[in-house]
């Protein structure tokens, strides 16, 4: 942000006078901050950052009278069809169905948002992005650290599992779409290609031109490796603990999803899912997170 003409702001989801601070003589707001973390050492920080912090956000937008808001939600929050076929926006779902905590977070929120618009008519659009991959992965987000290691052969293996990955500038634009054109209460999924994690680790193994895993894994045997890496991650302090029991029971449904409502109301596009796993790794590369990767 700092070659644009704006003014930076901080402020902290928990605190309420810097939110108010933050929205003094605003017109319109984007929410799109949140604890995208898929493993968590204190399950309440996850709840706290994006619950409170969006109820937080939420109550200070209907006390500044914003007029129009877009609210970043994920898929995450979406249901999956019993037959394997690809989510939409109506697809039923319940909060039984969210496994871990980021997933059940993030529900909650949406909820709040959506009781919000309908009890204080506050003037929110919904966007449900899918898995975003691109460019800036600062830290990286756990679908950038997926690509991250698999570009550096860190995957020996996969799962039966799959994802949505679209463009992180796709996404971007999405938000912009859906504030010019979004129905308030309205929810739009913003996603790109739908494919397996293998077809992912295929993909990326062309582009950086080594072989991919060959071997796939059945889940079974993956939870008590699972919970060991939990308990190391706990009593080591690691952040990112290769295998967690939530991400394998995750992997149990392929999290296809369809942005046909986003392309009919708000005309969205995306690029190839090959386009933005290129731009990925490329930023890595040009930014010292990866050695001896190059793209082919």
């Amino acid at each position: 942000l700092k070659n644009l003409d704006v003014e930076t702001v901080e402020g902290d989801l928990k605190d309420r006078d810097s939110l108010k601070w933050a929205l003094k003589d605003c017109k319109y707001l984007f929410h799109v901050a949140a604890d995208y973390r898929l493993w968590v050492p204190k399950a309440e920080d996850s709840y706290q950052n994006n619950v409170t912090g969006t109820e937080n956000l939420m109550e200070e937008a209907i006390n500044s009278e914003i007029e129009k808001i877009v609210y970043t939600s994920s898929v995450a929050v979406l249901g999956k069809p019993i037959n394997g076929d690809i989510a939409n926006e109506t697809t039923p779902v319940s909060k039984d169905q969210m496994i871990g905590h980021y997933k059940k977070s993030k529900f909650i929120a949406e909820e709040k948002v959506k009781e919000l618009y309908k009890k204080r008519r506050l003037p929110v659009v919904i966007v449900n992005p899918a898995a975003p991959v691109g460019p800036r992965d600062i830290k990286p987000t756990p679908t950038g650290k997926m690509i991250l290691d698999a570009a550096m052969k860190k995957i020996p293996a996969y799962l039966d599992t799959g994802l949505n990955i679209v463009h992180v500038e796709d996404v971007a634009k999405g938000h912009l779409q859906a504030f010019h054109k979004g129905k308030l209460g309205e929810r739009y999924i913003l996603g790109g290609e739908n494919l397996s994690f293998k077809e992912i680790l295929e993909m990326i193994s062309v582009l950086c031109g080594h072989n991919p895993p060959k071997i796939q894994l059945p889940r079974k045997p993956l939870y008590p490796i699972g919970y060991i890496f939990e308990i190391f991650a706990r009593l080591f302090n690691l952040k990112n603990p290769m295998l967690t029991v939530d991400m394998i029971r995750m992997a149990e449904k392929k999290m296809f999803f369809s942005s046909e409502k986003a392309k009919k109301e708000l005309n969205y596009k995306y690029k190839t899912a090959k386009s933005a796993i290129n731009d990925a790794i490329k930023w890595f590369i040009d930014n010292g997170y990866c050695r001896n990767v190059n793209l082919v």
